[in-house]
């Protein structure tokens, strides 16, 4: 039972932590993982703890890493291995238990807030980059020279968009190089005039200019990889960069490009959809994605707030990773929405195996909020920070007076039209000489509960104080298939 709605012990303790083949070699152990810039972080907070939080195709590396930086700085290091959720996310609560004083997080990172004020260091590696070939496909997809243009890359690869600006610089004047945003330490002064930041990234945007004005031309990837869904990184910029801007890739080792226009076309209709799904369903389970991520208690209250309001059921569920088995214990859910980082929402195995499709936050806003702008107006936020009071792009429920509540809306997957939250109407003076008949009362009732009296076992029945008290007795001995009492046969 205890594996139904969560993983093994077995499984953790059975996976491959690593392959001894991708180890790295020793002599490059100090330039791939940044140990200098790791070693001044260390004594510069000065702590005598130190939680190393590798993902799990690192992990090979973690006590090389560990041994070297404890050789160096004389500080305790605590390698944090498996995590509750995404391996992005800094693992705040592992390294609380550890007793930590700070972080170094390595490898893929989303970037959000720690939930608890904790200094952390990101180390995303250094992946090689043919900087000819890529200028050559930077000119090739981009010949207009006076056009805006943003150099983005994936976080291995950002330590080379500068010399890559270098190259391009005499010839493109418009040229916007982004960076990741990393964390300021405490006690860091802030930089003035500080530069917008989306996707995780900085972008030091001239005064009167917007990001929507900017193609991009985007670093990372591999020439194996034709599905933009197989990095989080890149589905998230194509979701959320202006449709009407041209937006490519770069092979950083070969300078093969690609267009990204069609692939971030699928990605927002298959959005669009799930969006279609979510004011379809009745029953949505909101699932605890995160705990160690900034402000995941407001949001959880925004969604509950957010569906009650649009007259649906929520449910909240945690339960690590989701996973197909995990979630199928749940059929009374119509949809899942999973609160989890930027990068977590957009998890390429959430997108197959799956009974019932599983939602971002901002697609669940999309769905329930009637003041949300229409498909092609709204921008698709990959954060769930974005959605809640104080952020520009916060939309706030109408009134409940408010004629949007009343706005007719057809379903584009099963052509119906769908009719107002009840509690709308219930409430509406127009509808006052109506008396509604007290066997009518079901109709405001659980989709749950209904779902419940529907199937042919609903569970074992109580029945307080109906069964007389008895003394203990003896039961049966064995197993299930074999009671002692049941002989040999």
């Amino acid at each position: 039972m205890e594996s139904t709605f969560s993983s093994p012990a077995e499984a953790a303790l059975q996976r491959d932590a690593g392959d001894p083949g991708l180890l790295t070699p020793l002599a490059d152990l100090d330039r791939v993982y940044e140990l200098e810039r790791v070693i001044g972080f260390v004594r510069d907070v000065g702590c005598q703890r130190v939680a190393l939080q590798f993902p799990d195709q690192l992990l090979g590396d973690a006590g090389a890493v560990a041994a070297r930086l404890e050789e160096a700085t004389g500080s305790k290091m605590f390698i944090l291995g498996d995590t509750a959720y995404g391996s992005c996310c800094v693992d705040v609560l592992g390294a609380e238990q550890a007793g930590a004083q700070a972080l170094v997080h390595f490898g893929p990172a989303c970037l959000s807030p720690p939930a608890r004020p904790l200094p952390v260091a990101f180390v995303f590696g250094q992946r090689s980059v043919a900087l000819e070939l890529c200028a050559q496909a930077f000119e090739a997809q981009n010949p207009d020279p006076t056009a805006p243009v943003v150099l983005l890359s994936e976080p291995a690869c950002a330590h080379a968009l500068e010399a890559l600006a270098t190259l391009l610089r005499p010839r493109y004047k418009d040229l916007l190089i982004s960076s990741p945003a990393l964390p300021l330490l405490v006690g860091s002064p802030r930089p003035v005039p500080e530069p917008l930041e989306r996707f995780g990234r900085h972008f030091p945007l001239a005064l009167g200019r917007c990001l929507e004005e900017y193609g991009a031309f985007y670093v990372g990837g591999s020439e194996a990889s034709s599905d933009p869904e197989l990095d989080p990184d890149l589905s998230r910029l194509l979701l959320g960069w202006a449709p009407g801007r041209p937006f490519s890739s770069c092979c950083p080792d070969t300078g093969q490009t690609q267009d990204e226009s069609a692939r971030a076309g699928r990605l927002r209709a298959r959005r669009q959809y799930l969006v279609e799904k979510a004011r379809d369903a009745h029953v949505i389970g909101l699932l605890a994605g995160t705990l160690g991520v900034a402000q995941h208690r407001e949001a959880l209250a925004h969604l509950r707030n957010l569906t009650k309001s649009a007259g649906k059921r929520s449910y909240v569920l945690a339960l690590g990773r989701p996973t197909p088995a995990k979630l199928a214990n749940f059929p009374e859910m119509d949809v899942f929405v999973l609160l989890a980082c930027p990068l977590g929402a957009l998890d390429p195995q959430l997108s197959s195996g799956f009974f019932q499709p599983i939602l971002a936050p901002c697609e669940l806003e999309a769905a329930c909020n009637p003041a949300w702008p229409p498909p092609g107006l709204a921008p698709h936020l990959t954060h769930y920070a974005d959605l809640l009071p104080g952020s520009p792009f916060h939309v706030p429920l109408p009134p409940p007076e408010s004629e949007l509540w009343d706005t007719p809306d057809v379903s584009l997957i099963s052509g119906e039209l769908r009719p107002p939250p009840a509690w709308h109407l219930s409430n509406d003076p127009g509808c006052s000489a109506l008396t509604p008949r007290p066997q009518l009362e079901l109709a405001e009732s659980s989709p749950a509960a209904s779902f419940l009296s529907s199937r042919s076992w609903q569970g074992l029945e109580p029945r307080l104080g109906q069964t007389p008290v008895t003394e203990a007795v003896s039961g049966r001995r064995g197993i299930a298939i074999a009671y002692e009492d049941e002989g040999s046969s």
